[in-house]
């Protein structure tokens, strides 16, 4: 290219794969730090007493696990402690000697087997009474069992409860609702190239409050296997956001952007990652969310501008999200923001 001569170029993007700009496939085959779904790409091994912490924290643990597993967990809670105090009222029954002589005078009525007193039980911690089993004055231990077995079954129940609610009200289910555009694109803006993407909300109810922050990850494998691992905030205009309608997200490449001597040709080179996130408060919940998403280089397009997707109407604003992806080519000169500026 001729120093003297600005050349433009640009790229074409589809909505489900952004194609791109590489010379070989080095940036394919970096593994990235952030998924498109916005989750860590990351693998704990070897924690501090890792079952421990699972543990002590069950709360947190059972709000994130699946939900079969959930069910499943609580299912076994419920039958576990009816089969425990089955076999505490079956051993009081033995005992007492309900089960060899029909005419003393029992400790739980109709108690005499296994079964039996299984059944009591469940009946007891499910507050079903048949009216066929109950409890006589003549067992202060059986009595005690039973105080016992109802305050356990009223905890079970809270807990149960509560992370049923916990799950449904996942700031996770609310995060897939707010979504990113799938690809970042690079345009010029007032005379300046910035590096924009879009957010916007797929709910009719909106946010209270959001706010967009944006980091260049860059990782280097040492040949030893070290791997460092920088980042680099990145400014971006008018951070704070009401997301009443798509938005598109602004970084000025100016002269303190990681960005600003990176041209189109070292584009596509680069390895970094540009992992970007929406922070913001549901209105309905009052719950804090974050919905986070990344860009390698191979979807950072290059001459390309976001196609307009608001329409103004007599009574409202309609938003066509099925152009939420699309872009549109512009004419930018290929140079870096530092080369621009200086040609400028």
């Amino acid at each position: 290219m001729n120093s003297g001569t600005v050349q433009y170029s640009g790229v074409k993007c589809s909505d489900e794969n952004p194609t791109v700009l590489t010379d070989d496939d080095y940036n394919s085959k970096k593994k990235r730090y952030v998924k498109k779904d916005g989750s860590c790409n990351m693998v704990v091994q070897n924690g501090p007493e890792e079952w421990l912490l699972w543990i002590t924290d069950i709360f947190t643990t059972l709000v994130e696990i699946r939900w079969r597993v959930m069910f499943l967990t609580f299912a076994l809670s419920y039958i576990l402690s009816w089969l425990f105090f089955g076999i505490l009222f079956w051993i009081i029954a033995l005992t007492h000697g309900d089960m060899k002589d029909p005419n003393n005078e029992p400790c739980v009525y109709e108690v005499r087997s296994f079964t039996a007193a299984f059944l009591f039980s469940l009946e007891t911690q499910t507050t079903i009474g048949y009216g066929f089993r109950g409890m006589s004055e003549n067992c202060m231990i059986a009595i005690i069992v039973v105080t016992i077995q109802d305050v356990i079954s009223v905890f079970i129940d809270t807990f149960v409860i509560g992370i049923a609610v916990a799950k449904m009200a996942s700031a996770r289910k609310r995060a897939q609702t707010v979504g990113f555009s799938n690809c970042a694109v690079i345009n010029l803006r007032d005379s300046h190239l910035c590096l924009t993407w879009r957010v916007g909300d797929f709910r009719r109810n909106h946010m209270v409050e959001g706010t967009a922050h944006a980091q260049l990850v860059r990782h280097l494998a040492h040949s030893t296997g070290k791997v460092n691992i920088t980042y680099k905030d990145l400014n971006i205009e008018e951070n704070n956001i009401i997301l009443a309608t798509p938005t598109t997200i602004v970084h000025k490449i100016s002269p303190c952007s990681p960005l600003y001597k990176v041209s189109l040709k070292d584009l596509r080179k680069e390895n970094f990652e540009l992992v970007v996130s929406f922070t913001y408060t549901d209105d309905c919940t009052g719950i804090l969310h974050q919905t986070r998403t990344s860009y390698t280089p191979s979807e950072i397009l290059w001459g390309q501008h976001f196609q307009e997707m608001i329409r103004v109407t007599r009574r409202n604003y309609r938003v066509d999200y099925a152009l939420f992806n699309h872009t549109v080519k512009v004419l930018v000169p290929e140079l870096s923001a530092e080369e621009y500026d200086l040609k400028k």
